[in-house]
């Protein structure tokens, strides 16, 4: 029985990809939210916030592909 690797390197660079773009998107949301006038409290309020909502999105990502894997195994029988 041959075993299939869960993370390639081909998923995990998907992976990062898509985390940056939501970084970058989040950042750009929640820089206007942030309740300072000094630029670097706003750079760094906003880049924690996006920080720990892509480590949920990465988590959500890596979910997303256990459920599809255990669905598509479980399709074909095995």
């Amino acid at each position: 029985m041959s075993e299939r690797k869960n993370v390639t390197p081909v998923t995990l660079a998907v992976d990062l990809v898509l985390c940056a773009v939501f970084f970058v998107i989040i950042y750009s949301i929640v820089n206007s939210h942030v309740p300072s006038s000094d630029p670097r409290m706003v750079v760094l309020w906003s880049g924690l916030t996006s920080a720990c909502m892509s480590v949920v999105f990465w988590m959500c990502i890596q979910m997303f592909r256990a459920v599809l894997r255990a669905q598509r195994d479980q399709k074909s029988g095995n």
